[in-house]
């Protein structure tokens, strides 16, 4: 029988994982925050900021592909997303 104390099991992983997911939507939403209030108050440039949402969501994307668990129904929502996103953008652009 061990004398010393388990460190790390399923459930010490399961909480560091829920627990990095919590601290990644504050810091994302934090910016994005950030992002509007430049934006809407100040009239200041805001795509260094957003560009730092963008990257961060990117990596994980991509880490999760490497790992080869994302399903082919998110890479679909993934596009529809991305592609409504764009039109939106270039008739706000247009318009403007």
């Amino acid at each position: 029988m061990k004398t010393q104390p388990v460190l790390k099991d399923e459930r010490t992983l399961a909480v560091e994982n829920s627990s990095y997911r919590w601290a990644y939507f504050v810091l994302t939403f934090g910016v994005l925050v950030v992002v509007a209030y430049r934006s809407f108050w100040w009239r200041e440039a805001h795509w260094d900021l957003l560009a730092l949402v963008i990257l961060s969501g990117f990596v994980a994307s991509m880490y999760q592909g490497a790992y080869r668990i994302l399903s082919r129904r998110w890479v679909l929502i993934a596009i529809a997303t991305a592609s409504v996103a764009a039109s939106v953008a270039a008739a706000l652009n247009f318009w403007r």
